[in-house]
């Protein structure tokens, strides 16, 4: 094969549909808009969620609960991923090795086992957590907020 030889494959191009010139194109006259109304006409747009006057979902379906504004996420990682880990767990060792994401609090879960003797660093610890890390011989340590 050539470099000459190559060609798009077949069916995969497509014209550009010119509408509104003329009735030869099959797109002439109303230029596949219809007849009368709000969207055959220039500059129509509709926002999302528009129904056409109809009353929309979003608002016709009752809602309930509330968000808490003060709520606070924890980024969090189980023992078993911390088991992998080298020397102290601090979140800066946690971002570096993709365990948690940049800029969140992080909480320690008690699933799985360790067996070596760990320091960890973090936001807050579950009451199993902190306790298989202390059996183990490590220490766990609260970062004040």
């Amino acid at each position: 094969m050539k470099l000459h030889e190559l060609s798009p494959a077949k069916g995969s191009k497509h014209s550009k549909k010119r509408v509104g010139r003329g009735p030869g194109s099959g797109l002439g006259k109303t230029a596949g808009r219809g007849e009368k109304g709000q969207k055959s006409r220039t500059g129509y747009s509709s926002r999302p969620g528009f129904e056409g006057g109809q009353m929309p979902l979003v608002r016709r379906v009752p809602k309930r609960g509330f968000t808490n504004i003060w709520r606070n996420e924890y980024a969090v990682v189980n023992l078993s991923q911390l088991a992998e880990l080298e020397g102290d767990i601090t979140p800066e060792t946690l971002r570096e090795a993709g365990l948690v994401r940049s800029g969140r609090k992080v909480k320690v879960l008690g699933d799985g086992e360790i067996a070596k003797p760990l320091h960890v660093v973090a936001d807050k610890f579950s009451k199993s957590a902190r306790e298989k890390i202390e059996a183990a011989g490590g220490r766990c340590e609260e970062l004040q907020a």
